[in-house]
């Protein structure tokens, strides 16, 4: 399969600190990749990097074959790369529903189609009764759940997951991870997530890259990722294994 998404030595220093350090690693098409690491190991600023929300210092990021590191965020969303974020982030005082067509009008400006599409992806993510809610008002897992549907909205070839699952109880990260599952197999959408659930990642990774310190430890299936003694070491601990 062809690299959708190519990251070649990408580093990042925030003054003394070395947050992400020469990583190199291959997104297919199609693939589900998993991103873990201790609190502090560069995950969420790999994420920004290629989202467009900070510029590397040194290193090639590409996406669909050109060169995005650097790019504005807005430019990097046109072109195919939706994300969440870590802590949620809706329009708090506007409704579910309109929350998602925010996200629809990127490629439209029919606002018709937009809710159309919002309402489809509402259904979707089982957030259908609840559109006429501010999103201020959701719990915890209807607001992760919205926080999804406002990236499909944008129509991404590459969806980036942060911590989706966090904060979320077993039942809940099983239905979440059923909905992700659904999304890769049934329309191909490549997905890259970053998680501390392990259930999930075993549950849904073909493939997982480990971060410590900014550096790439592993990667590779997740049956043998959690097996690499670096791996328990640095971050499942023996107890895992």
């Amino acid at each position: 399969m062809s690299a959708l998404l190519s990251l070649q030595r990408v580093s990042k220093r925030f003054r003394g600190l070395q947050a992400v350090d020469a990583v190199s690693f291959e997104v297919s098409v199609g693939e589900l990749l998993a991103i873990i690491g201790p609190n502090g190991a560069g995950k969420t600023t790999l994420f920004n990097m290629i989202a467009g929300a900070i510029a590397p210092d040194a290193g090639s990021i590409s996406f669909a074959g050109e060169p995005i590191g650097g790019l504005p965020a807005d430019a990097i969303c046109r072109r195919g790369i939706g994300r969440t974020f870590q802590i949620v982030r809706p329009f708090p005082a506007l409704t579910v529903e309109d929350n998602v067509v925010v996200g629809a009008l990127l490629h439209s400006r029919d606002v018709g189609k937009a809710r159309g599409r919002a309402r489809e992806l509402l259904r979707r993510l089982d957030l259908f009764d609840q559109r006429n809610r501010t999103a201020a008002t959701l719990t915890l897992p209807d607001r992760k759940r919205l926080e999804v549907a406002r990236a499909l909205a944008t129509e991404p070839k590459l969806l980036l997951l942060d911590e989706v699952m966090a904060g979320l109880r077993p039942t809940e990260s099983d239905r979440m991870v059923a909905t992700l599952r659904t999304l890769n197999r049934d329309s191909g959408l490549t997905i890259v997530l970053i998680e501390h659930v392990m259930r999930a990642v075993m549950a849904l990774a073909s493939s997982v890259l480990v971060l410590d310190h900014g550096t790439a430890i592993a990667q590779g299936k997740p049956e043998a990722i959690v097996r690499d003694p670096a791996v328990v070491q640095s971050y499942l601990g023996a107890d895992a294994v």
